[in-house]
């Protein structure tokens, strides 16, 4: 795999992966749109494991307190601030683990990766964003998030497993349009992400571990180089102007993409 084609898809994925226009959609399009190769399960887990790395660097603090608290969640116990986070991402994590397993077991994760698909998600995902960013109240803060909006949020993110849904999009739709501040939407989708991108990253490495070589060992290394800078630069900047705009930037630009690759899936 060329250096050129690793660097294109690391940086495509760190940059997509916490904005909400769907990493997952623009990496099944790099293929279909041009005249790459599939880069394989292998660079993708890569991938997958820069923008972790990414998003722990950049809520160290949180993770921090999530892993101290972690024991007593295991045991049910929410007497602690790191054991009531740690508690929400589990139960926020529970749904998509589901609904991935079946989506795998019976194929349909397959026969949803098509230009059709991911434009008409891209259109109406970003639409629902819109309404939920505009119409969302912000009474409420991380500090409110609770069992029952862990679950609620949990069934949004298992939604993203649609192509071109966006993972973090839907959570942030789901989280405005349950009252939480812009910044408080985001930076709870950005920590759900944590276990989400750790389970399938470890379900997809126990595939690619199978055949790995020590050319495919140096082009994941660099696959991860590569997005954990994009993602952590993507991560950075959008946090920052959350402070001062809406996602509307970001609904116009999945608008934009989705009605021209519907003009393309239907031509």
């Amino acid at each position: 795999m060329s250096l050129f084609h690793i660097f294109l898809v690391a940086i495509i994925q760190g940059l997509t992966e916490f904005l909400p226009v769907s990493s997952s959609g623009h990496l099944i399009l790099l293929p279909n749109l041009t005249n790459l190769d599939d880069q394989g399960l292998a660079i993708d887990v890569a991938a997958h494991v820069g923008t972790l790395g990414a998003v722990v660097l950049y809520f160290w603090r949180d993770v921090k307190i999530a892993l101290l608290g972690l024991p007593r969640a295991l045991t049910g116990k929410r007497d602690t601030p790191g054991a009531k986070l740690a508690f929400l991402l589990i139960v926020a994590t529970i749904p998509v683990i589901i609904a991935g397993l079946v989506l795998k077991l019976t194929g349909l994760d397959e026969m949803m990766r098509s230009i059709a698909v991911i434009g008409w998600t891209m259109l109406g995902f970003g639409l629902l964003l819109w309404w939920a960013d505009q119409k969302g109240a912000n009474a409420k803060t991380e500090a409110d998030w609770s069992t029952r909006d862990a679950w609620i949020l949990g069934l949004w993110q298992a939604v993203a497993l649609i192509p071109g849904t966006s993972r973090s999009g839907i959570t942030i739709t789901g989280a405005r349009a349950m009252g939480y501040g812009r910044s408080d939407a985001a930076k709870i989708a950005m920590l759900m992400s944590i276990p989400t991108i750790l389970a399938s990253g470890t379900l997809l490495g126990l595939d690619v571990a199978k055949q790995a070589d020590i050319a495919m060992m140096r082009d994941m290394g660099l696959a991860a180089i590569f997005s954990f800078g994009a993602a952590l630069l993507a991560l950075a900047l959008m946090m920052r102007l959350l402070k001062s705009i809406s996602f509307t930037p970001y609904v116009i630009y999945r608008v934009l993409l989705g009605v021209v690759l519907l003009v393309i899936a239907y031509s």
